[in-house]
């Protein structure tokens, strides 16, 4: 198994570190990042999921055997990455590399408080610079692996648990404001339109969520809750129980004065997404093949365990670069900036008409102050205006010959820097976690539990019910975005 890693790991360390090198320029990883011809702002986010990506592979390399006898190696076994009786073996491997990113982060986090646009000077350090934060992630990584054992035994167990708690929560938050945020637009889309197009995608993508999620719970009573198997039959009937409540709670007549737009797509939603929740919970339970059968076929097979640890972190990556995007379900103020409801309406009572020359050199130096582009900023992120409007008013060629046609965060960043690396920084912590399954991993005989070198993600009971409980807070996040309008109107009166 040694040498099928070494085979497949060390080519591919080769290219990525000629990649790196070449990203040493930060000309080349301009032109690396940019590459997809996409807006700035896009390729700063594939730019920090890329280097996300490749510290979780690293950071699940640190729990084979391969990888740790040739870290400890190369330090002419300076560090001892084994605990005392040999059963967590790797993990502080894996929190080493983890905390190199989030430290990675947190510096790049507060080094960028306080920047709006990328017209600012510490804006390059978000959005260029590659090569040098590459370098000092790397050196950050190498720096991980000196720092005493001791230290990481108190970050994984109180610190990472903490952070990828509330990366959890965040989750949650995120999902639920998208399931509103999904139908408002929809609905938007089609009252503005003629055509049906957007509320049959409406009607239509309901029908199949709420169609999956109960092929998902027949399969679930089928396979993995049968006769003694009273645990799973516990998790699919109380998810089946809180799915039909929110189902009725969304459309009932109380709910529906409070907010009109609450109904069926929202929770369509929230249900599809829990009940994957359970199926995953349930289909990753360790060593119980009767109300498993998945663990029947379950063997040493490098290949399947390769595809799923790559696919959990691209999965990862996307939603954490998507959620580090998404701070204004957090904060009021995104930026800095105040929104469109922060406004308050003018008084134009006693207004005094303006002659027609006077209405021409006020919108003139309207159009020069920062209070208009602020007011037209708010109204573009508020969806009352196209984002073209922000460049369309600019009448300075001097100016603009100078202004990348890509650059969309000119007149003001789209989302907050500070709060994005926040984010990645608690995903970091995240993926530790899930890695040595919220610290429960266990190995045998210096293998992981299918017999295999390398380490299958959330098999053990605590990921189980990690899983199940973020399911539950999942559901009582979303029947609190339905009754709180109703049972504070006045607080949601502007939502």
């Amino acid at each position: 198994m040694g040498a099928a890693l070494s085979c497949l790991a060390l080519p591919a360390l080769s290219t990525v570190g000629t990649w790196i090198t070449g990203c040493f320029s930060a000309a080349a990883c301009s032109l690396a990042f940019k590459s997809c011809n996409c807006n700035n702002s896009i390729a700063t986010r594939i730019g920090y999921a890329i280097i996300f990506l490749f510290n979780s592979i690293l950071a699940w390399l640190m729990l084979s055997n391969w990888a740790i006898k040739k870290l400890e190696h190369l330090t002419l076994d300076y560090m001892k990455l084994d605990c005392a009786e040999g059963s967590c073996y790797g993990v502080m491997g894996v929190h080493r590399v983890s905390f190199a990113l989030v430290l990675f982060h947190a510096i790049l986090g507060c080094l960028l408080i306080g920047v709006h646009d990328s017209r600012q000077k510490r804006a390059a350090i978000q959005n260029g610079w590659w090569g040098p934060k590459i370098l000092a992630w790397m050196v950050l990584l190498v720096i991980s692996f000196f720092i005493p054992s001791g230290f990481f035994m108190v970050w994984g167990n109180y610190f990472a648990l903490f952070g990828a708690a509330i990366f959890i929560l965040f989750g949650l938050v995120l999902l639920v404001d998208f399931a509103h945020s999904w139908t408002e637009r929809c609905m938007e889309n089609y009252e503005m339109n003629d055509s049906n197009l957007w509320k049959n995608i409406l009607i239509i993508g309901t029908l199949l969520m709420f169609a999956g999620a109960i092929t998902l719970t027949g399969i679930m009573y089928g396979f993995f809750a049968t006769n003694g198997c009273s645990l799973n039959q516990f998790f699919v009937t109380l998810n089946l129980i809180l799915c039909v409540l929110v189902t009725l709670l969304c459309v009932s007549p109380r709910i529906q004065e409070g907010n009109s737009r609450s109904g069926l797509s929202q929770a369509s939603i929230v249900v599809i997404y829990c009940t994957y929740l359970v199926l995953s919970a349930v289909a990753n339970e360790p060593n119980d093949k009767e109300c498993n059968p998945l663990r029947k076929s379950i063997g040493p097979q490098t290949t399947s365990v390769v595809l799923g640890a790559i696919f959990t972190f691209l999965a990862v990556a996307y939603s954490t670069s998507r959620a580090a995007t998404q701070d204004g379900a957090f904060i009021s103020k995104s930026a800095g900036r105040p929104r469109l409801n922060d406004y308050e309406p003018l008084d134009t009572s006693s207004a005094v008409p303006l002659m027609a020359n006077q209405v021409e050199a006020g919108a003139q130096r309207m159009s020069t102050q920062g209070t208009a582009r602020e007011h037209l900023i708010a109204a573009v992120e508020a969806g009352a205006l196209p984002r073209s409007v922000l460049y369309e008013d600019d009448d300075d060629d001097e100016i603009d010959s100078n202004i990348d046609d890509k650059d969309d965060e000119r007149f003001g960043s789209l989302y907050s820097y500070s709060f994005f690396h926040f984010v990645f920084a608690i995903a970091a912590m995240y993926v530790s976690m899930v890695l040595t399954n919220w610290n429960t991993i266990q190995f045998k005989d210096g293998v992981g539990h299918d017999g295999g070198d390398l380490v299958r993600i959330g098999q053990s009971y605590t990921a189980v019910w990690v899983k199940i409980v973020s399911g539950w807070i999942c559901h009582l996040i979303y029947i609190w975005s339905l009754v709180a309008p109703v049972l504070m109107p006045d607080r949601f009166d502007d939502y």
